[in-house]
């Protein structure tokens, strides 16, 4: 970064307005020479929004495999022979509580409903909804804690259904940039997508969407995906980096470094302010560096198991924030 891009970086964050694209571009271009300053940068504006609190999110894959689309990261598309994917049917009710049930004994603030394939069918809709409308009259179940959904691109009809049921949030990846999303997925466009939070906020749902990152696409359109997100005010922006799975197109990439990782989650924070940004799959690639993700700019942190890779231990993750003098935070 030269000295006109640092003084126009904090210059965004003195106002409290997002970076432009050609300071965020330079963000991912940094040295580790110019981290520090990035990283107290990025550290500020999530001091300022958030405090010291950072919430905690679990997800249940409720369905899994056979998917119709050809996400080429993807384990579970069907397009693909991933000798680790498991698949099964949607899960019972009983099933999905148990899930709700466990992830409720932890400080989760958000617990998340996820099923493979382009979108959730009606039975299946109806059976989840039931789910959550017991669970939501439990006097048992911790009232720090909200449900979440990701079940693909459902109408604006069925994204009113799930707010109906208790649903508080709705998860839907944009995944990456609009330029580069055709070299990603071919079996539906970018354009559903938007379409799909578009509606999840006229509904009434918080909107949790972001990306993926190190699936070859340039920095340029890592700033274009987070200018996208910025541009739909999302609620919280989940990055995922790269775990590349065998059998899939995408197995022989390599995941990114440690520095890179740090100075995207920072990018992404500097252009969306007021937005949560969240860690979720591709922790290992940081290695003993993850808890720099919270100076970085993370306020949000996905813990447990991963859709289709494993996770660490929830209490490993709730003693490096006890370490880091940060505390989980609980839903009003």
């Amino acid at each position: 970064m030269d000295r006109q891009d640092k003084n126009k970086m904090w210059a965004a964050v003195h106002s409290g307005t997002a970076i432009d694209e050609h300071t965020a571009v330079s963000i991912l271009g940094a040295g580790h020479g110019e981290l520090s300053e990035i990283l107290h940068a990025a550290h500020t504006v999530t001091s300022r929004s958030f405090g010291r609190e950072v919430s905690l999110c679990s997800i249940a894959n409720v369905r899994s495999g056979n998917c119709s689309e050809d996400c080429r990261f993807c384990a579970q598309s069907s397009y693909y022979e991933v000798a680790s994917a498991q698949i099964y049917p949607l899960m019972s009710n009983e099933e999905m509580k148990d899930c709700s049930r466990k992830a409720s004994a932890a400080p989760i603030e958000f617990f998340s409903y996820v099923t493979s394939g382009r979108a959730l069918g009606p039975k299946s809709l109806s059976k989840l909804c039931e789910t959550v409308h017991e669970l939501e009259k439990e006097e048992s179940k911790n009232p720090g804690m909200a449900h979440c959904a990701s079940l693909g691109c459902l109408s604006y009809e069925d994204l009113c259904r799930l707010k109906e049921s208790g649903m508080v949030r709705y998860h839907h990846n944009l995944e990456t940039s609009r330029s580069y999303f055709p070299e990603v997925c071919t079996t539906h466009s970018f354009d559903e997508r938007i379409r799909t939070i578009r509606d999840a906020k006229k509904a009434g749902l918080e909107v949790c969407s972001g990306g993926l990152l190190g699936l070859g696409e340039s920095p340029a359109q890592r700033v274009e995906l987070a200018m996208e997100l910025a541009e739909h005010n999302v609620d919280s922006i989940p990055l995922n980096f790269l775990i590349p799975i065998a059998g899939t197109p995408l197995e022989h990439m390599q995941p990114m470094k440690p520095l890179e990782i740090l100075l995207a989650i920072a990018m992404f924070r500097l252009t969306n302010p007021h937005a949560e940004v969240r860690m979720a799959a591709g922790r290992p690639s940081l290695r003993n560096l993850q808890a720099f993700i919270f100076p970085a700019g993370c306020n949000g942190l996905m813990v447990g198991d991963f859709l289709t890779v494993h996770g660490q231990g929830i209490q490993d993750d709730i003693q490096m924030l006890e370490d880091l003098g940060l505390t989980p935070r609980q839903r009003n």
